[in-house]
């Protein structure tokens, strides 16, 4: 296998058979090849072979567009489903009165309305989520997300979009909200760069493909279980 980073549909997973662990194609459904962001389930008892694994799910909140195109390249590497999360209430156009309404909402810790849900939340492994850093942390819309759809006890990639100020603390933030979550190690990516971001993403998934059980190529010796 080599060593260089292969799309989503290349990889190869981790089984256990006869007691050792071996490497072969996980079968799914017409025999396609798994999708890259998905966690594997564990075979029911006196199965012969593991399961089918579970999805990955891309979700996100952007309001300029930045995060949407962040989000779209790293559906086009994992595969599985892509979701928008649209709040009941459109953001103002105007930037700065969405920046003092972001600021206000975060200060009063508001649970903005929002129109997305997840129809059922165990149908994926890996969610990736994603949302533009503002106020140094997610946008209040995304908290919102995350509770209505119970996500916690799930296993969550973040990412974002920001202007120099990374992930901020964001993914403290996350841990905080779902404390039976594994919270991998986030991606930050500056917003005016956020179309042209493949080797960024790239270069993430590598590191995270120790902690996505699915995957061959992970880093142990920079992430050893993929925790942020």
């Amino acid at each position: 296998m080599a060593a260089t980073f292969r799309p989503s549909r290349r990889f190869f997973l981790k089984q256990t058979a006869t007691g050792a662990l071996a490497l072969g194609l996980l079968p799914l459904v017409g025999c396609a090849a798994p999708a890259w962001g998905a966690e594997a389930q564990a075979p029911a008892a006196g199965a012969a072979a593991a399961a089918k694994p579970k999805k990955p799910l891309v979700v996100y909140f952007s309001h300029s567009g930045n995060t949407r195109k962040l989000a779209e390249i790293i559906h086009k590497k994992v595969g599985g489903d892509l979701l928008e999360i649209e709040p009941a209430t459109a953001y103002p156009s105007d930037y700065q009165a969405t920046v003092d309404l972001a600021k206000k909402e975060q200060q009063e810790n508001a649970r903005p309305a929002v129109k997305t849900k997840i129809a059922d939340p165990d149908e994926y492994g890996v969610i990736f989520l994603g949302y533009p850093n503002w106020w140094s942390s997610m946008p209040m819309p995304v908290w919102t997300f995350v509770e209505q759809n119970k996500l916690d006890g799930h296993t969550i990639a973040p990412f974002d979009t920001h202007g120099g100020g990374g992930l901020g603390h964001s993914v403290d933030d996350l841990k905080k909200l779902v404390p039976h979550s594994k919270v991998l190690k986030g991606l930050a990516v500056r917003g005016t760069a956020a179309g042209g971001a493949e080797k960024d993403v790239e270069k993430w998934l590598e590191g995270l493909g120790n902690a996505l059980i699915m995957t061959t190529t992970g880093n142990p010796a920079i992430y050893p279980d993929g925790a942020y």
